[in-house]
């Protein structure tokens, strides 16, 4: 069984910063990922323009520097790639942690390979920076589980020339809707709410507001989705009935962290807002020697905590930990 000091289970900006955090403290941390690194950033769509400026997306202290002030996906990436070599983190990429569990003094940690395989950890401390973007938000309605129906938006090429319904009015619906558009689709957006969202990044809202008054998209507000059929989606607004045909349905209607991992290791969990037991302060949760980082801290608010102040639980999880090496 492999023996380790500090096991990191995500290897997003957050999870690496940890690492980076502890090795600048003399301590050579394990990432483990079940994916490739930054996976959020990765499954992005791939003309994604980045909300936050590169300076707020840095790690470690290493400038990130981009010819716009906002960064697009794929700057992001090589910036990302470019940190985990500068500073030799130790990564395990297409390794999933499927167990944690207590044993004497130490965390058993146990993993599979996506190729096939499995892999045991001996860990003093684990870190729990596993994020949120591959669970996403379902609606519990008939239908949703069909294979036209899509909670991740890559590029809009293919659906040129198709009927496309997109279920959702904040920042990722509105960026797939104005892709969709321009690529040659015919979309309706629905949206629950009675107006824009508040969120909607600035600097795109008057784009999106003038092709929904021209009538080049088709925006429908107070709507709730009822059922996905093959050819319809059925919804109603303010208790009327209505239907739309339709290709595909991209359901942009958020995403959840995964907190089996730490129910499992006996971590307190809020069940009314998902938010888990933990000291603010050091970011170790009820159960010590574990520790939680990044978006995973925040439960179901995701609004929360993002890569720019998430960054920063690293410095006081690693000066924690460090602790107990001195």
């Amino acid at each position: 069984m492999n023996r380790e000091k500090v096991i990191i289970i995500g290897g997003g900006p957050c999870g690496m910063s940890c690492a980076i955090e502890l090795q600048r403290r003399g301590i050579k941390p394990l990432i483990i990922e079940k994916e490739n690194i930054v996976n959020t950033i990765y499954n992005f769509p791939t003309h994604q323009t980045f909300f936050s400026s590169s300076e707020k997306l840095e790690i470690g202290g290493i400038p990130f520097i981009t010819e716009k002030q906002k960064p697009v996906r794929n700057q992001a990436l090589a910036y990302y790639r470019t940190v985990a070599e500068r500073e030799n983190l130790r990564i395990h990429s297409f390794e999933k942690v499927v167990s944690i569990s207590k044993k004497n003094e130490l965390f058993e940690v146990n993993t599979s390979y996506k190729a096939g395989g499995e892999n045991n950890y001996l860990a003093d401390h684990v870190i729990i920076a596993s994020g949120y973007y591959d669970q996403p938000n379902y609606m519990g309605i008939p239908g949703e589980d069909k294979t036209k129906v899509m909670h991740y938006f890559k590029e809009a090429h293919p659906y040129f020339d198709t009927n496309v319904l997109v279920i959702g009015g904040k920042n990722s619906a509105v960026d797939a809707t104005l892709e969709l558009h321009k690529a040659g689709a015919h979309v309706t957006v629905l949206y629950r709410g009675s107006e824009y969202s508040k969120s909607i990044k600035p600097w795109i809202l008057p784009e999106f507001d003038s092709l929904v008054r021209n009538k080049k998209i088709n925006m429908c507000f107070n709507a709730c989705v009822t059922e996905i059929t093959e050819e319809k989606v059925h919804y109603s607004v303010n208790d009327r009935e209505y239907s739309i045909e339709n290709d595909y349905v991209f359901a942009m209607t958020g995403y959840h962290p995964d907190l089996s991992f730490l129910r499992q290791a006996g971590v307190g969990i809020n069940e009314s807002n998902g938010r888990p037991n933990y000291n603010e302060n050091t970011y170790e949760t009820n159960i010590p020697g574990i520790y939680i980082a990044g978006v995973v801290a925040s439960g179901y608010n995701n609004n929360e905590i993002f890569i720019e102040n998430g960054r920063f639980h690293g410095e006081e999880i690693a000066n924690h930990i460090s602790l107990n090496y001195r």
